[in-house]
């Protein structure tokens, strides 16, 4: 592959990719868990969902089936031993 070629398949792939800030959910974080939330989505984690009760949320992503939690106070957990859907 010459090299155009290939730089025109990395800028197809990059303009793919969703600027973190417009997701819907966006909104509903608190500046910590802002944070968090786009320190690891730089990793390559991505949200599976938040969950909202009140105005609480608690945030749950995903890369390659290691599950984090962050808490309203932006605290990132690795080890919260929870089960989901599919």
């Amino acid at each position: 592959m010459n090299a155009s070629r290939l730089k025109k398949a990395l800028s197809n792939i990059h303009r793919r990719r969703r600027a973190i800030e417009s997701y819907e959910w966006w909104d509903y974080l608190n500046y910590a868990q802002k944070f968090s939330v786009s320190s690891l989505y730089k990793f390559g984690y991505k949200i599976n969902f938040v969950r909202r009760v009140e105005h609480i949320s608690i945030v749950f992503m995903s890369l390659n089936g290691n599950k984090v939690t962050i808490d309203q106070d932006g605290l990132i957990d690795n080890k919260a031993g929870i089960e989901t859907r599919r």
